[in-house]
Parts: C-alpha cells; structure tokens; sequence
C-alpha cells in the first residue's frame, strides 16, 4: 500500500486490516502474489517523467521513482525478518538446506 502515497490505488478489496482478516495461507499466497503483481503492473506502466517527478513521502521530498526503491527496500527488510522468524521456529529456508 506504499505506492498508494504516490496516487497509485491500492488493489481492490485491500485495504489496512487486510494483514488481520486474511489468515488463510491459501488466500495470503494469492495476495502476495496480486500485490507484487500489482506493484510491478503500476511501475511498468508509468513514463519516466512521473517516476521522476517530485513528491513528498514521510515529510521528505523524493521522486516517485524513490518511493518504489522505498517498496522494494521494504520488501527486502519482510523478507529478511520472515526469514530470522521461520528460523526462531525451525524452519530452514530451502535455500539453507544441505543435501536434501
């Protein structure tokens, strides 16, 4: 919902609570996966002019552009806590696994 700071809607049927009311992995999965698509879809279709146009996120001036590494940055920083998570509780990433 990041991008949504730079006019860019957030797909139907998302909305703040959504991380609340949606706990089937099933469904999670599938908005995990419209999302990035979501995301992707926003920054293919934008001209490079909006992308490096100016605007202000978190009461500091950056360009459009900036907002989308802030949302990948973001993802990255997930993506790394949901992998120390998984390990607290022992599961090792495939990517870890020796041999199997």
């Amino acid at each position: 919902m990041l991008h949504s700071l730079v006019g860019v809607p957030a797909p139907e049927g998302y909305a703040r609570d959504t991380e609340e009311k949606v706990t089937e992995k099933s469904e999670v999965l599938r908005r995990l996966a419209s999302s990035f698509a979501h995301v992707r879809s926003a920054v293919e279709s934008m001209p490079d002019s909006v992308l490096d146009s100016e605007t202000v996120i978190f009461r500091r001036t950056s360009s459009v552009r900036g907002v989308y590494l802030l949302v990948a940055n973001h993802m990255h920083e997930q993506f790394g806590q949901a992998i120390a998570c998984a390990r607290v509780n022992g599961v090792v990433p495939p990517w870890s696994r020796k041999g199997e």
